[in-house]
């Protein structure tokens, strides 16, 4: 499947001492200064000879693994027909920006961000019964997300190879084991790759669906945030963390309502705090969100020592990918301003409570006004919310929702997803049914599947570097052996090289490239570093009529003879 051997003096694209000034991650530095990748356009990546066999044997990994279940490998058309999308209504909720083309007969296209809607397609071309499932489907495919802010470099780009898969079941009993089955195999690639990961429960945004979960590198560089407890049982993205709630005022009794003078210094929590002398968990807070597609002003009322979590909030008011801060043009359609917005009241306002309003006797706040505010407030008996759920986000330190641990934050790479759709994209798409056992149509019930080709070495590197550069893991390793030779214009040392290049790539198919260049041993070893090829091996006068054996992950060194270094190789 490879090319088995390659002479440096030969390869396209070599070292480099600087990295790129904007690089920030050890993965962007070193990828792009050891010769695997460069940068097209910001978020669009050339992969080099050396960046393509990592990424191909990263796929060839994920393909006998995803197989290995059963699924079948297929491509769809990278150009999606815009009316798939409308049918759905994610030409308006998807997470990024959808970009679109015209072809000359003027039909919109858009570029495949994601492809449900494709496969929903696909199989609802088929008159399947329910003796065709279940079954996956899955591909390799260019994905285009037009990201605000392409950073990290494989880390968030705009242009990238994805493993995507998607499951067709009958039920949800059935998809529940495909769901399993994909976990368990999604942790074996990962461990394959080198990539010790943490499935972490997360929310399904514009992807749609009731659950999901992530497969998760820690790592200081990641952009996923989540916490988990100490024991590990308990491991959720903060989207989707839920905690404890402790009581305020537990033990006092209600006291009647009331308006009180309050001075008009008196804007900000903090103030709240300063005046009334009482932590802000005593407090009323209010956030207010704007949808931008339908025009609702959303007022989220929460406990004043809790941040409101948008995506739990979006998700709440079915708003995904939907929700900005409010301007003041929209606090003023609701008659308020900023700094005097009421936890109950404006007309035109959808009020949506976070658990924590029935945690408190007596909040202090609600109904500001220039000198005055109410006190003694409490949910259920002086005001109440359209909905009240968890809208609040969690936090480290925070006490698990079992009320025995504390939640710990972390931060990571996200490499890989599962998810469980439902019937989310069955029910929005015209004909995506099969024939059930009564003879009539059900709409089939969905799960997907992502891997990031890209992203998923840029998180190899991330785990697997030291401070001389790449240390890659056996099993993508662009090479399995760096071939050095030194002092090759001696006619001896020459030959001896070439026939032990021969015979390990011709006689035991051993993958090498072979340094063959005429530059200092210093920079030699240097390269062979930065690269990170597992094995080194050296000829040189040096080492007479044996081979300098090193690991990569090793400082010793052994001299072998060539049956000797045959033998470390297991042939």
């Amino acid at each position: 499947m490879y090319n088995d051997r390659m002479y440096y003096s030969k390869l396209f694209g070599k070292t480099l001492r600087k990295a790129p000034s904007d690089a920030t991650t050890s993965s962007h530095k070193l990828l792009f200064q050891a010769g695997f990748v460069r940068e097209s356009t910001a978020g669009r990546y050339f992969f080099l000879p050396l960046g393509q066999k990592v990424q191909q044997k990263i796929m060839k990994v994920i393909k006998e693994e995803i197989d290995a279940t059963g699924a079948q490998e297929m491509t769809s058309p990278v150009l999606h027909p815009l009316e798939l999308w409308k049918e759905t209504n994610r030409t308006n909720t998807t997470g990024f920006e959808l970009m679109k083309v015209k072809d000359r007969r003027d039909t919109e296209f858009a570029l495949g961000g994601t492809a449900e809607e494709m496969f929903v397609d696909v199989v609802r071309k088929f008159r399947l019964s329910y003796k065709d499932l279940p079954f996956c489907i899955y591909q390799f495919s260019t994905k285009f997300r037009d990201e605000l802010r392409a950073r990290g470099g494989l880390l968030r780009v705009r242009e990238f190879i994805m493993k995507d898969a998607y499951s067709f079941d009958a039920d949800e009993a059935t998809f529940k084991a495909e769901y399993e089955k994909m976990a368990q195999t999604y942790k074996r690639i990962f461990d394959l790759l080198g990539i010790p990961v943490q499935i972490v429960e997360a929310d399904n945004g514009y992807i749609g669906g009731e659950y999901c979960h992530e497969f998760v590198l820690e790592s200081p560089v990641g952009e996923t945030s989540y916490l988990t407890t100490e024991d590990g049982t308990y491991c959720a993205h903060v989207d989707v963390a839920q905690f404890t709630r402790g009581f305020i005022n537990q033990h006092s009794k209600s006291e009647p309502f009331a308006i009180v003078e309050q001075p008009e210094w008196v804007k900000t929590m903090d103030d709240n705090v300063t005046h009334y002398k009482k932590p802000a968990s005593h407090f009323l807070k209010n956030v207010v969100y704007k949808n931008r597609v339908s025009g609702d002003i959303y007022i989220a009322v929460i406990r004043g020592d809790l941040d409101v979590n948008k995506t739990k909030l979006e998700r709440a008011t079915n708003s995904i990918g939907q929700l900005d801060e409010a301007t003041d043009d929209d606090l003023r359609k609701i008659g308020t301003k900023r700094g005097y917005v009421h936890s109950w009241g404006h007309k035109g306002a959808i009020y949506i409570g976070d658990i924590s309003l029935e945690t408190v006797t007596n909040f202090i706040g609600g109904q500001k006004m220039e000198k005055t505010d109410s006190v003694n407030v409490n949910y259920g008996r002086d005001f109440t919310c359209k909905l009240l759920v968890d809208i609040a986000e969690a936090k480290d330190g925070y006490i698990s929702v079992d009320g025995k641990q504390k939640l710990i934050k972390k931060t990571g790479i996200e490499v890989g997803n599962i998810f469980q759709l439902g019937y989310h994209y069955t029910r929005l798409m015209k004909n995506a049914t099969f024939i059930d056992r009564d003879g009539k149509q059900k709409p089939y019930y969905m799960g997907c599947y992502g891997i990031g080709i890209g992203r998923t070495m840029a998180a190899i590197v991330e785990k697997h570097h030291d401070e001389k550069g790449i240390v890659w893991p056996k099993s993508i390793a662009p090479y399995q052996i760096h071939l050095v030779g030194l002092n090759l214009e001696d006619n001896g040392i020459r030959k001896k090289v070439l026939d032990l290049y021969h015979l390990l790539t011709t006689n035991y198919k051993l993958e090498i490239l072979f340094d063959d260049r005429n530059v200092s041993p210093g920079e030699k070893f240097a390269d062979a570093d930065l690269i990170g090829i597992p094995v080194r091996l050296v000829v040189s006068k040096k080492t007479g009529e044996k081979i300098e054996y090193k690991q990569r992950t090793s400082k010793e060194t052994y001299l072998l003879s060539v049956e000797e270094l045959i033998e470390r190789f297991q042939i």
